[in-house]
C-alpha cells in the first residue's frame, strides 16, 4: 500500500531530525553558518579583498579551536569553497594547485600507511618498551630515549605521523611507570616538541616542506645536503637546552616496570592469528623486527636516490608501502582493509584547501606587499635573507600556524626573484622558521594540535604556562642558533 503524502513528509522530517540531533553534524553546520555569515557583509558591498582575508581568519580560528574535536579538514574545506564561489581563485588555479601539491600528498599518505601497517604488529611498542629496557631505571636515560624515538619515528615517517604514533604510547609507558601527572610533563612536552622539530632535517617528513619543494623547484637530495647538518645539529642543541632545563623537574629513579605488564606490553599487540613468525621468541621477535627497521630505513634512503636521478619519489614511496602491505600479508594474513580504515585521507582534502586559501591571499596581492616590504631587506645579503625570513615565518607561524605560514612564505619568495643561492638559503630558513621556530605557543603546527588533542582524550592536562615556560626558553635560541649555523654551513660548503 502507497504512503500518503503526510506519512512520506514525517519519514521525511523524522530523518532530517536523526541528522540534526547527530553532534559531528550540528557542529559543521555551524561551522559553515558562521564561515558564511561572516564574509556576507563583504560580498554583498563588493569588497572581495577584506572578505578573503576575512575567510582565512576565520578558518585558521576555527582549526585552533577544534570544537568538539572537530578535523582540521572540515574548516579548511568550508573555506576553501566560499573562496572559489567568490572566483577569487580559478579554475587553472585549481589545476596549478592539484599539480603543486599532488606528489606531496601522495608521499605523505604512502608514509603513513607504513606507519599504520609497523603499528598493526606492535612495531612501535616494541620499540618504546626496548628504549625504556634500556633506559635502566634512570629518568635521565628516559629522557634521551625519548628524544631518540621521536627524532627517529619522525625522520622515518614524518611529524604528524610521529606524534600520532609516539603519543599514545608514551602516555601508557609513562602511566606503567606510575609516574605522577606533573612528573610526566617534561617527558610529554620535550618528546613533542622534538616529534614536530625533526621534520627540519629531510624534505620528506613534512608535507608543507615537500609542497614548497616542489614550488622553488629544489630536489630532495639538494634540500638535504643543504639543511641536514645544520637542522640536526640544532635539533641536538635543543635537546640540550631541554635537559638543562628540565632536569630538576625529571625522575632521576624511575620506579620498576611491572613484570607482567611488560610481559604482555607487546604480545597483546601481536595477537595474529595463522602468523608464520613465532613471537614467543623474544629473539625471533627482535630479528623480524630489526629486519622491518632495515627495509624502512633503506626505503627511506631510496626516496633521496630516486630525487637524484629525477625518478618521481612519490612512485618510490608507494612501492615501498605496497611491499611493506605484501611482506604482513604473507606472514600474518591480514588484508588491507584496515589501511583503508585508519590513513588518515582527509590530510589531502586540508593540503588542498588551505592551498587554495592561501592562492587566494596571493590572487588579492598579499604576497606582493610582503615582497615589497621584504625584498630590500634580504635582496643583497644572505645574512640578513636568513635571520628575517626565519623570524618573520617564525612569528607568522605562531599567529597563523605553520601550514599557511610556510606556504606564504614559499610563494612570496618565488616572486622575489633573488639569485639562486639567496633564494635557496632564504628558503631553508624558512622552513627551519617554521618547523622549529613555530613551537613557541602550542598552536604553531598542526602536529602540536594533534597532540594537545590526544592529551586531552587521554585526561592530561598541559596548561599553557606549563608549555611556555619551556618554549620559551628553548625555542628562540634554538632557532637563532639553527639559523646561524645555516649560514655558516651554506657559505663553507655551497660558496
Amino acid at each position: 500500500m502507497r504512503k500518503s503524502t503526510d506519512d512520506e513528509l514525517n519519514d521525511t522530517n523524522g530523518t532530517i531530525g536523526k541528522l540534526l540531533r547527530n553532534p559531528k553534524l550540528r557542529i559543521i553546520l555551524l561551522i559553515i553558518l558562521i564561515q558564511v555569515m561572516s564574509v556576507i557583509p563583504f560580498i554583498i558591498t563588493g569588497y572581495t579583498v577584506p572578505a578573503t582575508i576575512m575567510v582565512f581568519l576565520v578558518t585558521i580560528l576555527i582549526i585552533f579551536i577544534r570544537p568538539k574535536g572537530l578535523n582540521e579538514a572540515y574548516p579548511a574545506f568550508i573555506g576553501a569553497c566560499i573562496i572559489i564561489i567568490m572566483g577569487v581563485v580559478s579554475y587553472p588555479n585549481m589545476v596549478d594547485i592539484v599539480d603543486k601539491i599532488g606528489g606531496a600528498s601522495i608521499t605523505i599518505i604512502a608514509t603513513i600507511v607504513m606507519a599504520v601497517v609497523l603499528e598493526s604488529f606492535g612495531f612501535f611498542y616494541w620499540a618504546a618498551l626496548n628504549l625504556a629496557r634500556l633506559s635502566k631505571g634512570s629518568g635521565y636515560r628516559l629522557f634521551w630515549n625519548i628524544q631518540i624515538l621521536c627524532f627517529l619515528m619522525t625522520l622515518l615517517f614524518n611529524n604528524d605521523g610521529s606524534i600520532l604514533i609516539t603519543t599514545p604510547i608514551l602516555i601508557l609507558l609513562l602511566k606503567n611507570l606510575k609516574l605522577m601527572p606533573h612528573q610526566k610533563i617534561p617527558y610529554l612536552i620535550s618528546g613533542a616538541l622534538i616529534a614536530t622539530a625533526s621534520s627540519a632535517p629531510i624534505g620528506v617528513s613534512n608535507i608543507v616542506n615537500l609542497i614548497s619543494l616542489n614550488i622553488i623547484h629544489i630536489s630532495l637530495y639538494e634540500y638535504t645536503g643543504m639543511i641536514f647538518v645544520p637542522a640536526t645539529l640544532g635539533l641536538l642543541f635543543m635537546s640540550v637546552c631541554l635537559f638543562v632545563l628540565l632536569k630538576k623537574r625529571l625522575v632521576r629513579n624511575l620506579p620498576k616496570m611491572d613484570h607482567e605488564w611488560k610481559d604482555n606490553f607487546i604480545s597483546k599487540k601481536l595477537n595474529m592469528t595463522d602468523s608464520k613468525v613465532s613471537f614467543e621468541n623474544k629473539a625471533i621477535n627482535t630479528q623480524f623486527m630489526f629486519k622491518i627497521l632495515i627495509f624502512i630505513f633503506g626505503l627511506r634512503c631510496s626516496l633521496f636516490v630516486a630525487s637524484y636521478f629525477g625518478i618521481p619519489i612519490s612512485v618510490v614511496a608507494v612501492a615501498g608501502s605496497l611491499v611493506l602491505l605484501l611482506v604482513r600479508w604473507h606472514y600474518f594474513k591480514i588484508g588491507f582493509l584496515d589501511v583503508l580504515r585508519k590513513t588518515p585521507w582527509h590530510i589531502l582534502l586540508f593540503a588542498f584547501s588551505m592551498y587554495v586559501i592561501i592562492f587566494g591571499l596571493n590572487n588579492i596581492g598579499l604576497t606582493n606587499e610582503l615582497v615589497h616590504l621584504t625584498k630590500p631587506l634580504v635582496n643583497n645579503n644572505i645574512f640578513n635573507a636568513n635571520f628575517i625570513m626565519g623570524t618573520l615565518i617564525s612569528v607568522l607561524s605562531n599567529i597563523f600556524n605553520n601550514h599557511p605560514a610556510l606556504m606564504i612564505g614559499t610563494i612570496t619568495l618565488q616572486a622575489m626573484n633573488l639569485p639562486v643561492l639567496t633564494m635557496k638559503t632564504v628558503y631553508l630558513a624558512n622552513i627551519i622558521g617554521s618547523d622549529i621556530g613555530s613551537l613557541l605557543l602550542p598552536i604553531g603546527t598542526l602536529a602540536s594540535l594533534i597532540w594537545m588533542n590526544i592529551l586531552k582524550e587521554n585526561n592530561i592536562r598541559i596548561k599553557w604556562k606549563d608549555y611556555i615556560g619551556i618554549t620559551i626558553v628553548v625555542i628562540p635560541i634554538t632557532l637563532v642558533f639553527t639559523l646561524t649555523l645555516l649560514y655558516f654551513w651554506v657559505n663553507l660548503i655551497f660558496i
